[in-house]
């Protein structure tokens, strides 16, 4: 006797419905995440630029490399600068709520640091 294989209607409903919450869950994170690297390419390139200037410079070089990736999650004002022997370290962190469904939220934290020369 020959067994029969396949889904099932049910089986294929339930792959459905798990793989439509991946999906819905997909697009609304990966543009987070992209940001996130932006960021962190944009911290790292003002980091390197750091060497001897002051604070609200440091500050100024990230708002304007924020400007031309177009990053309007931080501003410089909410980075954390400070030195760690001679070298600058410029930091970030923030958190980010995405809205998935009805009451239902999805919240991240982002944080990262980038020591300059």
């Amino acid at each position: 006797m020959r067994y029969q294989r396949g889904f099932t209607l049910t089986g294929l409903i339930a792959w459905g419905v798990v793989l439509f919450f991946v999906a819905v869950l997909s697009v609304k994170v990966v543009p987070e995440v992209i940001d996130f690297y932006k960021i962190k390419k944009a911290v790292a390139s003002t980091a390197m630029q750091a060497d001897g200037r002051t604070v609200p410079e440091i500050r100024d070089i990230f708002d304007r490399l924020a400007n031309v990736d177009s990053i309007n999650t931080i501003k410089g004002s909410d980075l954390d600068i400070y030195k760690e022997g001679n070298a600058v370290v410029v930091a970030f962190a923030y958190e980010t709520r995405i809205p998935l469904f009805y009451n239902v939220s999805l919240m991240i934290d982002f944080q990262g640091a980038s020591r300059g020369r």
